[in-house]
């Protein structure tokens, strides 16, 4: 079923809502879905190099349920991309629509619809209004990690909660961001880390062949994606492993997305070395005026010389020589992050829509 809205301003025009539910229909989409959201706010986590990898190589089960918004001459204006799950339940085999991205392994932040920045809350009630007519083939609807006060979570609950056994909406996630627009030496002052770090970097500085790269070519990511595969599971390793990239799917899911960010001139992946040796890496994503701090990893066999702290600090570095103005630490309670991001945070939030005639609630 198309729903149809009038585009406000001088030239009213006609907005169609359908839906992708092919595999093809997504492949087709890349160059318009980059198009759409170099026009938007929208995170690097709703971007066709994300997500269309994530769907391939992580739940290629789901059914793909994208719901794009066009305009009379043809032309994409809108994004909702979601995909639907099934899953057992005290018995019930229960139909539960969310994002694409969304799962407790890749950890994508900052989810939404993607429209032209100030159209936001116009197809946020265009998209609840697609959803209400689909409302029959889900049980759940599950908008997770959406950004605090988004259009489409406020849109979503008012057309869609009367009537529903379960409508709300909480709190998700804190995430700790610098401002990066100052001076980096008065930020590292303000925070206590100016000495530690220059004494820390100094001592690594005077190894041989101490170095650090920074990968953001097409074609020459293999390499430091591996680094830092080893990295990552080293430093969690003690802790029980990781639960961020801790299967065959998600690291293929890795080597597919940061190759395509690659080409989208998005990705920023850091290794600080020894000679050959990788002995720290940060894995970043950069978009317009912000640095994504995604992942991390170290060997702790050289924590006491703080390889880790020093990246972090260059990649900090970086933000700020490249006036960004905002590094985003994403989702996580590692004290360190708090510790460097004293001040601002951002937070994303959840909007849940339960249906009516769900017996498998009750169990």
């Amino acid at each position: 079923m198309r729903r149809t809205m009038e585009r406000e301003g001088p030239s009213p025009a006609r907005v169609w809502i359908d839906e992708v539910g092919e595999g093809l229909g997504f492949a087709s989409l890349r160059a318009e879905w980059s198009c759409l959201l170099f026009q938007s706010e929208a995170s690097p986590f709703l971007t066709w190099d994300w997500l269309y990898p994530w769907w391939r190589r992580v739940a290629p089960e789901a059914g793909l349920r994208i719901l794009t918004a066009r305009d009379e001459r043809g032309g994409l204006t809108g994004l909702l991309p979601l995909c639907e799950r099934r899953e057992p339940v005290a018995g019930f085999a229960v139909r539960r629509w969310g994002f694409l991205g969304c799962d407790d392994w890749v950890g994508s932040e900052y989810l939404d619809a993607v429209a032209p920045r100030g159209r936001e809350p116009q197809l946020g009630s265009l998209y609840a209004e697609g959803l209400a007519a689909r409302r029959a083939r889900f049980d759940v609807l599950e908008l997770l990690d959406l950004p605090e006060g988004s259009a489409l979570g406020a849109r979503v609950l008012e057309k869609l909660a009367p009537g529903a056994l379960l409508a709300e909406r909480f709190e998700r996630h804190v995430c700790p961001i610098v401002e990066t627009s100052g001076d980096f030496e008065s930020y590292l002052r303000e925070v206590g880390r100016a000495d530690n770090l220059a004494r820390r970097r100094k001592w690594l500085a005077a190894q041989p062949g101490f170095a650090i790269d920074r990968t953001e070519q097409p074609g020459e990511v293999a390499a430091a994606l591996a680094d830092f595969f080893r990295l990552h599971r080293l430093r969690w390793e003690r802790d029980g492993g990781s639960q961020g990239i801790n299967t065959a799917e998600v690291r293929a899911f890795h080597r597919d997305a940061a190759e395509l960010l690659a080409e989208s001139g998005m990705l920023r992946l850091y290794t600080l070395r020894l000679g050959s040796q990788a002995l720290a890496s940060v894995y970043g994503i950069v978009h317009r005026d912000r640095f994504y701090y995604y992942q991390s990893g170290y060997d702790p066999g050289w924590t006491r010389r703080s390889v880790g702290l020093v990246l972090l600090g260059e990649t900090l570095a970086d933000a700020f020589r490249e006036r960004r103005a905002v590094f985003d630490f994403l989702r996580g309670q590692e004290p360190y992050k708090f510790e460097w991001a004293k001040k601002a945070r951002r937070r994303t939030e959840g909007v849940r829509i339960v249906n009516q005639g769900q017996k498998w609630f009750f169990d």
